[in-house]
């Protein structure tokens, strides 16, 4: 999904975590290589019990020592044309239509969109739940109500998962994580917690909700304008662009990312539903563009659309 060219970026929805170099802190599951592709399963809103802990619990106020002023981190995101461009750009201004979405879809059910900072970094940083690396992909921390992107992982998740390069894939990824800020901000998110595996586990109802929530985004994404120019964020949906989001979806399903590591699928250790349940639910949201057909626990099995 490609941006208006004229619109303007608000890059102060956005910090940088700073550009580290190496794994530094804690090496998650082991080390590069095949443990870290089961890491990678975990992606799109972890389970904060299970993020690893090296950089223990901190305040959300140390999160953006020793990385660059924002400023002129993201000096070069202005525009549409710049998100179109640039992968970073593209993640500001995603987290700029989502924020600036949901802040008006609320209003109609009586709730206020609480606003949600993204730290973009590279190679490590610090969050409130631990040590955040690209080694473990996106997630929000709702301990410092932030989401942590490390653009770099969406190579990862075209090169080694099968996604392709589409924006939408991307533009899925942040919705998809304020998704799950959505789920905070309602009392959602800690029923992931009390049933964390199992394919109809409350982990998986939480992660298919979160891509619903993401399909209802993207159904009025290109109706959300920019304040500054009244110009929507983004241009119409093509089916390009559906596919694009519907190919990253499965490539991070719990039946996918165990057979490439494994070779072997065992449901009851899933934490975020098959690759058809995660497309079938992107679907859901973006056809009816209603939050309200999100509820995940209100039906008998996730898998039965």
């Amino acid at each position: 999904m490609s941006f208006n060219e004229n619109v303007t970026l608000d890059t102060s929805q956005v910090r940088s975590g700073g550009r580290g170099g190496g794994p530094g802190g804690m090496v998650v599951g082991g080390g590069i290589g095949g443990i870290v592709l089961v890491i990678l399963a975990m992606i799109f809103g972890i389970d904060p019990s299970q993020l690893p802990t090296g950089g223990g619990q901190l305040d959300p106020g140390q999160v953006q020592a020793g990385g660059q002023q924002d400023g002129d981190a993201f000096s070069r995101c202005q525009t549409g044309a710049d998100a179109n461009a640039d992968v970073e750009c593209r993640v500001i201004g995603t987290v700029n239509s989502v924020q600036a979405f949901w802040e008006g879809e609320l209003v109609r059910f009586k709730r206020e969109w609480q606003p949600t900072q993204t730290v973009l970094y590279s190679g490590t940083t610090q969050s409130g739940c631990g040590t955040a690396s690209n080694q473990v992909g996106p997630f929000y921390c709702p301990l410092d109500k932030s989401v942590y992107i490390d653009a770099s992982f969406f190579e990862v998740l075209t090169q080694r998962f099968g996604a392709d390069d589409g924006a939408l894939a991307q533009e899925y990824v942040v919705a998809h994580e304020y998704g799950h800020a959505l789920q905070d901000q309602l009392g959602l998110l800690g029923r992931a917690q009390q049933d964390p595996q199992g394919a109809e586990s409350g982990a998986v109802r939480v992660e298919l909700m979160a891509d619903c929530l993401a399909g209802v985004w993207a159904q009025h994404a290109s109706a959300v304008a920019d304040e500054d120019t009244g110009t929507p964020f983004l241009k119409q949906l093509t089916q390009s662009d559906i596919d694009s989001a519907l190919s990253a979806a499965a490539a991070v399903g719990d039946d996918r990312i165990q057979e490439k590591t494994s070779g072997r699928v065992t449901p009851e250790s899933w934490t975020h539903g098959s690759a058809e349940a995660r497309q079938q639910w992107f679907m859901t949201g973006f056809r009816t563009g209603d939050l309200n057909r999100c509820d995940t626990f209100a039906v008998q099995s996730v898998y039965e659309r």
